[in-house]
């Protein structure tokens, strides 16, 4: 069968398309599709809140890649979890754990004694279960999004500011519990003058914000960085067209990179935990305890 002679510029916009900066972003945004190259992608559902509906009508409600693997890693979470407790009933207090169990006693002994207990101190318990959840969720989603074809939730700005507001609201109620509604009045004022007051207090309002969004930018942005470097590594080569920058540049630099963003998908997990927990360990404190916290706020 004759083909069909090419018309300038028929496949332009295609091939605008495949520029490899499209394809890196295509591949670090949120998308309706998982794509498993080369052997096709699985559209997902696309829905929206009715019209008829007030205030929220036509609010898209789609199911994303990103939507996808934050139900994955939270039915991960709950079955090693789930197995990991099963085994300890069955163990019994006088016997060690062994293999996922002793894996997982080690990270929850970690995040109980070196982070919830180092930063808050006294009351520390109560705040254990969330900063656990925490670490659990943004390590798994970190690691997840390293499997080939999968995609890291928190390389979304969205999951990283939910996440954010949720320590916003631990650390706002705690503080309120610990001093009072009138003592966390007070605090805005930190301690000065009445005359500084029209100052100091939207400083300190302001400052209530920060926090969280210190959060939401050094997590998202660490985790989007590592793969838009480890995409645009292996694309050296494609630009280049040589096989000897892919065997010297490309393949060795991206699989350094990779092997590193295993040791950031840890590090980026406790760091956004020890903030949560350091901001709780400010907000709680009381008069003595003040001194402590603002340097070790200082020194990270």
């Amino acid at each position: 069968m004759a083909t069909a002679p090419a018309v300038p510029g028929e496949h332009s916009g295609e091939a605008e398309a495949e520029t490899p900066g499209a394809v890196i972003m295509h591949h670090v945004m949120d998308s309706n599709e998982f794509a498993f190259e080369p052997f096709g992608a699985v559209e997902l559902p696309r829905m929206s809140i009715p019209a008829s509906v007030p205030l929220l009508g036509g609010l898209d409600i789609s199911i994303t890649k990103r939507v996808v693997m934050i139900w994955i890693v939270a039915v991960a979470l709950v079955l090693i979890f789930s197995i990991v407790g099963s085994k300890y009933k069955a163990m019994g207090v006088r016997q060690a754990p062994s293999g996922m169990a002793n894996t997982m006693e080690a990270l929850v002994e970690f995040i109980r004694l070196d982070v919830a207990k180092a930063n808050i101190g006294h009351g520390f318990e109560k705040h254990t279960p969330f900063l656990l959840t925490v670490f659990m969720f943004i390590l798994f989603c970190n690691l997840f999004g390293l499997i080939p074809y999968g995609s890291t939730a928190t390389g979304d700005i969205n999951v990283t500011l939910t996440l954010s507001v949720f320590s916003f609201f631990v650390i706002q109620i705690a503080s309120v519990r610990a001093h009072g509604v009138v003592g966390f009045l007070k605090h805005l004022t930190v301690g000065t003058h009445w005359a500084l007051w029209i100052i100091m207090v939207p400083i300190e309002i302001i400052g209530l914000f920060t926090k969280p969004f210190a959060l939401t930018v050094r997590l998202f942005a660490n985790m989007a960085a590592g793969h838009i470097v480890i995409l645009s590594l292996i694309f050296i080569s494609f630009i280049i067209k040589s096989y000897v920058a892919a065997a010297v540049v490309s393949v060795p630099f991206a699989t350094f990179i990779y092997l590193l963003e295993i040791f950031v998908a840890f590090l980026q997990a406790f760091i956004f935990t020890m903030l949560t927990s350091l901001f709780i360990g400010l907000a709680t404190a009381h008069e003595g305890g003040h001194d402590e916290h603002d340097t070790a706020v200082a020194h990270h």
